[in-house]
């Protein structure tokens, strides 16, 4: 055996579609898509088109719904906070809450909250203050001495509560500027008075 009569196993490497190069090739002339047509054009979109026939996606009916107001938890089981704890990245002397879930490590960003799950083993006493919690996380955090607390996150927004304070401050002071137009109209009615009681 030599280097270079090295080869992969047939089927472990797929050249490349090359198309328009040559009838030879299979993919020459039109690069198989056929012969005039609107589906021989760039930018055709027919998806689910059938001649004007009511499309089969159409025929079809709908099933289940899309809840607009679901919220999206992120979740987390006992036995991974166990962990956790074991390398020291929470405290189990301090209350657990999403904020510190988030700076451990433990889960990359809260969302809508964080749920606490019962799956795994939970050995140290820890109070959890996190969005939610199942009947099995809640019944083995209480088995060892520890207790769990549900509080609301607050509502994700597109723009936080402290970008609309600079227009109010702008238009405050506008306010509070003195108007220049006043003094002006009042020299144009003394100027009035002056030439009709000349």
């Amino acid at each position: 055996m030599r280097l270079n009569d090295i080869r992969d196993l047939p089927g472990a490497s797929k050249s490349k579609k090359r198309v328009g190069r040559g009838l030879g090739s299979g993919l020459g002339k039109t690069s198989g898509h056929g012969q005039k047509g609107q589906k021989s054009r760039s930018g055709v979109a027919i998806k689910g088109f059938e001649g004007g026939q009511m499309p089969l996606h159409r025929r079809l009916p709908k099933r289940g719904f899309s809840n607009i107001f679901a919220k999206d938890f992120n979740e987390v089981n006992v036995g991974r906070i166990q962990t956790a704890i074991d390398d020291k990245k929470l405290d189990a002397s301090k209350p657990v809450t999403v904020q510190a879930l988030v700076d451990a490590g433990v889960v990359r960003r809260a969302r809508d909250g964080v749920r606490l799950l019962g799956q795994g083993e939970l050995k140290s006493k820890v109070a959890f203050e996190v969005t939610g919690a199942s009947s099995g996380a809640v019944k083995a955090v209480e088995a060892v001495g520890g207790t769990v607390t549900i509080t609301a996150m607050p509502q994700r927004t597109a723009k936080s509560e402290g970008e609309g304070a600079p227009k109010k401050q702008r238009k405050s002071a506008a306010e509070s500027a003195p108007k220049k137009s006043a003094p002006k109209k009042a020299a144009k009615k003394t100027a009035a008075k002056n030439d009709t009681s000349e």
